[in-house]
């Protein structure tokens, strides 16, 4: 079995870190590039990089800070935010990315993500949803969670699966920075609906938290942003409880 993944996410705005509540009321989390070395130093599996209002503001990513991390840090990072054609992916795996990320682009051109994963390999593509529970059915949204949408998580993360994506990024939008654990029910019918690894996003707030989304929900990865922001969760201490509580980990 794969060992379970911890994954810092690191939302840019602005050329710094930023972390909101339910995607909005952002507040200051520090330099990208200091904190994505401070977290490999600690142990951290992979990062995420998400240019967070990329897409809202109709601008490409940045591949200035990408350059920076890439010769900084030397785990796995993914890159997200206004990526919509192929050449935004080559110029940010050229810029030192591993893996893109793609939202907003994939729910309005799906055929995007067979073509990342014919050229690049589906290994580079993770396609991340932004769902809200709304009247008992998990909703996706477009451009950082402002704009909904008529597709629904289980069935568009089959179809993302089917076009070639290598994993599922699920952020559930009624979870986000109120750190009262990730949406584990939702996560654990994903994962019996998929056969590609999946990443939980929003609701980290304590280290049960992460223990439950890889036991209850199922998930391969967790990311969390605040909890290692702002020095609640250390990453290192983080892991070894895991590993007491029987989870495998790379420590």
């Amino acid at each position: 079995m794969l060992a379970k993944r911890i994954i810092p996410c690191l939302d840019i705005k602005d050329g710094k870190t930023v972390k909101g509540v339910n995607f909005v009321n952002f507040r200051d989390a520090g330099d990208p590039i200091e904190l994505g070395t401070q977290y490999s130093e600690l142990g951290a599996d992979e990062l995420v990089y998400l240019d967070i209002t990329a897409s809202h503001e109709g601008r490409k990513t940045f591949t200035e800070v990408v350059k920076r991390v890439a010769a900084n840090i030397s785990i796995p990072f993914t890159v997200g935010g206004g990526i919509n054609e192929l050449k935004d992916v080559d110029r940010l795996l050229n810029a030192g990315a591993d893996k893109v990320s793609i939202n907003s682009s994939a729910l309005r051109n799906p055929k995007l993500i067979e073509e990342i994963a014919q050229n690049f390999g589906t290994q580079v593509c993770v396609v991340a949803i932004d769902a809200n529970l709304e009247n008992g059915a998990w909703n996706c949204y477009l451009n950082g969670g402002r704009v909904p949408t008529e597709r629904t998580l289980f069935e568009w993360a089959k179809e993302a699966q089917e076009r070639g994506a290598g994993e599922i990024l699920f952020t559930s939008m009624t979870h986000d920075g109120v750190k009262t654990g990730y949406a584990n029910d939702a996560l654990a019918s994903l994962a019996d609906l998929l056969h590609i690894p999946i990443i939980a996003s929003g609701g980290a707030g304590a280290k049960e938290h992460f223990k439950d989304t890889f036991t209850l929900g199922k998930a391969d990865a967790a990311l969390a942003a605040s909890v290692f922001h702002f020095g609640e969760i250390n990453i290192s201490e983080l892991k070894q409880y895991l590993f007491e509580q029987q989870i495998n980990i790379r420590l």
